[in-house]
Order: C-alpha cells, then sequence, then structure tokens
C-alpha cells in the first residue's frame, strides 16, 4: 500500500499554476460555463440556500418575541384594542417607560443589584479560578472524589436547600461564638464552658443574640456563598476553569519555578494573565445569572427595604387603567420592566462578546 501511495503521481505547485493561467486565458463564456454550470457550483448553491432558511428560521423564532415585546412597549392603550395593530403602533408613546423608570424605583434597584451582582462575580470569577487551578494543576488523594462532590452541586436542586440555608443565616453563629459572647458559655461535645463570663458587654453593643446572628436582609449571605464557592453555578465555573488550566503548558509554571516564584505568585502573574478572556466570560456569566436571580434573593431578603431588579416587576400607579384591554396592556408593562431588567446585561454583552466567545472555545475538553 505504502508503494502504491508512492508511485501516486502529485500534482505539483507549478502544475496548479499553469492550470490557472490556462483557465484564465480561455475566452469568458467558457471560463463562465465552467465555473457556474456544473454539479460542484450547483451543490454550493443548494447548500448556501439551506444554510441561509435555516437560519432565518431558527432567528425568527428566537427574536420574534422580542420583537413583539419591544413593539408593545411604545404602544399606547388604545393599540391593544385594535384588531389592526400588529407589531407598528399605531400611537408612538414612552409612558409605559416614563412610568417604570420613575414610579418603581429602578435607579434604586439599579444601583443595589449592580453593586451585588459586581461583588459576587468578581469573588466568584477568583475563588472559582483559585480551585479550578488546584483541581488542574495538583494531583493528591481524593482529588477525583472531592471533583465530583464540586459536579453534584450543579445536580442538587437549590429547594432541597432552601430551608437550610435560610436558618444558617437567620440564625447565623460560627462554632457557637455568638452564644457565648451572649453568656451562654462554649458548648463542646454537649457540655458548657465558661457560662456568664461575657454578661460585662453591655446589651446596647449587642447586635447579635444567643442564637446568633440575623444576616438575613443583607448582602452578607450572597457574599459568603461566593467566597466559599458554594453560590449559585459555582460548580459550572469551577469545571469550565479547570479544563481551560489543563491546556496551559507545565513548562510556563516550571519556568517561574526555576526563577524562584512559589506556587501563588505563578498563578497570580503567569497563570491569570494568561487566563483573561475565560476569567471574563466566567464573571459575565456570574453578573448576569445574578443580575436577574430571585431565588437567593427572595430567599434572603425577606423585607422590601432592599430593591432589586427582580422586584420592579409591577404596575406604576400612573399606568393602571380598567377598560377593555387591561389584560393586554398590563402584560405589555410587565414585558417593558423585563426589557428594563435585561438592557444593561445587552449593554455589558456588547462590549464583553470577543472576550466571551474566545472564552467560551478555549473551555472546552481537553486530552488526559
Amino acid at each position: 500500500m505504502t508503494q502504491n501511495l508512492q508511485d501516486k503521481p502529485k500534482v505539483l505547485k507549478e502544475s496548479k499554476r499553469r492550470i490557472k493561467v490556462d483557465f484564465e486565458r480561455t475566452d469568458a463564456k467558457t471560463r463562465f460555463k465552467e465555473k457556474y454550470i456544473s454539479f460542484f457550483f450547483l451543490t454550493k448553491v443548494v447548500w448556501f440556500v439551506f444554510r441561509l432558511v435555516l437560519l432565518v428560521g431558527i432567528s425568527y423564532v428566537v427574536l420574534f418575541p422580542f420583537f413583539t415585546k419591544i413593539a408593545g412597549s411604545f404602544m399606547a392603550p388604545e393599540d391593544f384594542v385594535d384588531v389592526t395593530v400588529r407589531l407598528i403602533p399605531k400611537n408612538w408613546t414612552l409612558d409605559i417607560y416614563k412610568g417604570v423608570l420613575t414610579e418603581l424605583d429602578y435607579w434604586e434597584a439599579f444601583g443595589n443589584t449592580l453593586l451585588l451582582s459586581g461583588s459576587c462575580a468578581l469573588l466568584q470569577t477568583f475563588v472559582c479560578a483559585t480551585i479550578g487551578y488546584g483541581f488542574a494543576k495538583y494531583k493528591f488523594k481524593g482529588n477525583g472524589i472531592i471533583f465530583l462532590l464540586v459536579m453534584l452541586t450543579m445536580i442538587v436542586p437549590h429547594q432541597t436547600l432552601e430551608l437550610s440555608l435560610f436558618m444558617k443565616f437567620r440564625y447565623f453563629d460560627f462554632f457557637g461564638i455568638f452564644g457565648f459572647l451572649s453568656g451562654g458559655g462554649l458548648k463542646i461535645f454537649g457540655f458548657t464552658f465558661l457560662e456568664g463570663v461575657i454578661d460585662i458587654i453591655p446589651d446596647s453593643w449587642k447586635f447579635w443574640t444567643s442564637s446568633g446572628w440575623n444576616l438575613c436582609n443583607t448582602y452578607v449571605p450572597l457574599l459568603v456563598l461566593s467566597a466559599t464557592g458554594l453560590a449559585f453555578k459555582n460548580g459550572l465555573y469551577i469545571f469550565m476553569l479547570r479544563q481551560f488550566f489543563r491546556g496551559i503548558p507545565d513548562s510556563l509554571e516550571e519556568s517561574a519555578y526555576i526563577d524562584g516564584a512559589g506556587n501563588f505568585r505563578t498563578f497570580i502573574q503567569i497563570v491569570l494573565p494568561m487566563s483573561v478572556p475565560m476569567l471574563i466570560t466566567v464573571f459575565l456569566f456570574a453578573f448576569c445569572w445574578q443580575w436577574t436571580d430571585n431565588f437567593y434573593t427572595e430567599l434572603f431578603f425577606t423585607t422590601t427595604k432592599t430593591v432589586l431588579m427582580p422586584d420592579i416587576i409591577d404596575i406604576p400607579k400612573s399606568l393602571k387603567t380598567d377598560y377593555a384591554g387591561q389584560s393586554l396592556y398590563y402584560a405589555a408593562i410587565r414585558n417593558t420592566c423585563g426589557l428594563c431588567i435585561i438592557a444593561p446585561l445587552i449593554i455589558l454583552y456588547l462590549f464583553g462578546q470577543r472576550y466571551l466567545v474566545e472564552g467560551i472555545e478555549r473551555s472546552g475538553l481537553t486530552a488526559e
């Protein structure tokens, strides 16, 4: 078989150039016939048309709901009972946007959500990068089992942990320290020690009780979950970063070790600068999921003092009505609230889409 491959004539580069020159010297009619009236060209045209129709159809299915919501946000109440109005309003108005932005505390919710989402996303990005780097580059006993447990965090439904999470942060007590500071003493293996020693602390100074410290209605529970790698989707981020770090050559780290750099310095100065696209991808995912989250925010924020983005979905008082198309009009108002919520995310994606695509491309599975 090897002999047959060697005997097979090869088309040299000079032969290809000569064929091209001979083709260009022929008359235009012959060139047109050879180039466009052929089975190969017909196959390319059919494939191009098929892809175009498929992409246009998928785009229509995906984007049509957004078009309807955007069109409805500019309609007046009378447009919703006019059967001749489809996607283009007859009475253009910005009343819905004015009501949402001025009467539903939109800007307060924007600032609170920006602070919370940005803080959680930064913590999750750094913590998940550190954990993913450890799984990717360090071999230790139980590595596979611990990583399997990390993957299980993506499978376990959040509703199964809802009550335990709430009780943990509603009565937060780190190793019983708040019970000790309340005079209850230290409880170790069922025995109580040093009971009543801290009674000298005035009650006016105590922000805790004997049952613990109430952290609900603050950012602390979400920040603690983010800093410990247990927040929403952190298992996915760790997996993505682990796969990315496994693709970094070990020779780069070995060179840094030879130059005297330690593990942490190598990670900060060598690995992280190479991982900017992947880190931006994880940051965008974490930021956007926290921005629109209503499970953890409703779990830990039990009062209405802190207004976040999911809380602004309501009907402004100036837009309340009782006419025939009330239900359609109210649905359009709620859709507009949703558009106002995702508008900052769209702007964020426009600036970070290049890094997002590059990060996703480089986060695929690598060979063992």
